[in-house]
């Protein structure tokens, strides 16, 4: 039996309209920041410290005490030992957490303290989760983890899946946090020495700026049960244990999208002296472009360290080197990491700010993910991150204009394709 036309026509339309509204649902929902900043003042200027506050919030906070810890064998360790010690309350919310040796240590470790009667609280997000197994799930309920899992599908909100929580957030009693880039999966396990043994930098910090990491699991664990965490078990009075200035804040297409974007293009815009970016999914828009660029222009010293070959999607590597061409024009130095994948995300400016956490360079984290940087003022810590900055450096390959225009075509064809879809990279 033949269908007439005007059926087949009207099916065609209302499939096209159902394609576009998903299209639609899953593109950001907030106005992306369209107009490249104006330079009104640089890093050193008083006004740069009261608009990081003011524009992103919130305050920048005096006390604080931040120590890095690089890879697997001293990230793992600190964050074990934080939660074996705690007495009152664990929270931990995480993109990354698989089966394997080292998300079982994490998963007895939460159950051994949730038995002894300390408030556990375990945020997952669900696409990053997927690899854990059930038992693991079950062993921290039974044992009185208060476990969920971020945006779990419905069929009524697919599009929830988009958004993810990509913030890694650690805080025990509310005075120990931790945040930067590592996942709990054995991939991080190590010193960052194979391709099996991913290099990435992670952050302990003590100091009243705790308490604004602990805002941020708060409102997220609000968000996905409805339960606001209140009281001294989750914040104490946080006495000065250091003399760094900082500042948490966050990020979330529910509800401030723009943050971290604004915030790379404050800094960037600010820049006297140098930009050194560490990322692991570098894929920077043209307004992110721009600003580098005049940077440079202005005589500013920019590098940029990225994964080379060795990267969990080659994809995101297309997408990225498709955009390198007027970033290399200008003078900036763009190197490859060799070693392993490289994970790290970081951005330290004029020896003075020193911004960590879970931040991609890309649209994902700008627009669709809930990110968490953390911001710190202090020039003796800044220029910590610089010798690291300089040890990575050395493992990475750098990427002249020449190499780059006369790279394959194979290579250039896939960054076009990439281009296609790099809003939602």
């Amino acid at each position: 039996m033949r269908v007439k036309r005007p059926i087949v026509s009207l099916i065609s339309i209302v499939a096209t309209v159902v394609v576009g509204l998903l299209v639609l649902n899953f593109m950001p929902s907030e106005k992306k920041i369209d107009t490249q900043l104006t330079r009104q003042y640089d890093t050193n200027d008083p006004q740069f410290r009261r608009s990081l506050g003011v524009l992103l919030g919130p305050p920048i906070i005096e006390g604080n005490k931040a120590e890095v810890l690089l890879n697997g064998d001293q990230i793992f360790p600190a964050m074990l030992k934080a939660i074996r010690e705690a007495q009152h309350s664990i929270n931990f919310e995480t993109y990354i957490y698989w089966s394997g040796s080292i998300g079982k240590e994490f998963t007895d470790a939460l159950a051994e303290r949730a038995r002894a009667g300390v408030k556990v609280h375990v945020l997952l997000d669900w696409i990053g989760s997927i690899k854990i197994d059930e038992a693991s799930m079950e062993e921290m309920r039974k044992a009185g983890v208060e476990l969920h899992r971020y945006h779990k599908p419905v069929w009524w909100k697919l599009t929830r899946l988009n958004n993810r929580t990509h913030r890694k957030l650690l805080i025990t009693d509310g005075r120990v946090g931790f945040t930067g880039g590592v996942g709990i999966a054995d991939k991080w396990r190590g010193q960052g020495q194979d391709e099996d043994h991913w290099r990435d930098s992670h952050f302990r910090v003590e100091g009243p700026v705790v308490g604004q990491m602990q805002a941020v699991f708060g409102d997220n664990w609000t968000k996905a049960t409805g339960v606001v965490l209140d009281g001294p078990d989750y914040y104490p009075a946080l006495p000065p244990q250091g003399s760094m200035a900082a500042q948490m804040f966050s990020s979330s297409p529910t509800g401030g999208s723009e943050s971290m974007h604004l915030m790379y293009l404050m800094a960037i815009t600010a820049a006297r002296h140098t930009i050194h970016l560490s990322n692991a999914y570098f894929v920077p828009d043209d307004l992110t472009v721009q600003a580098l660029v005049a940077a440079a222009r202005r005589g500013v010293e920019v590098r940029i360290i990225t994964p080379g070959k060795i990267i969990d999607s080659d994809v995101v590597r297309a997408a990225s080197r498709e955009r390198w061409g007027d970033l290399l024009k200008a003078g900036i130095k763009i190197a490859e990491y060799q070693p392993t994948m490289y994970h790290v995300k970081s951005l330290t400016v004029d020896s003075l700010l020193v911004s960590v956490g879970s931040t991609n360079f890309d649209n994902r984290s700008f627009s669709l993910n809930d990110e968490a940087n953390l911001n710190v003022l202090d020039a003796d810590f800044a220029k910590q991150q610089e010798v690291v900055f300089d040890d990575d450096w050395k493992r990475a390959r750098p990427v002249t204009l020449q190499q780059w225009e006369n790279r394959p075509w194979t290579d250039k064809l896939s960054g076009e394709i990439a281009a296609l879809i790099g809003a939602q990279l």
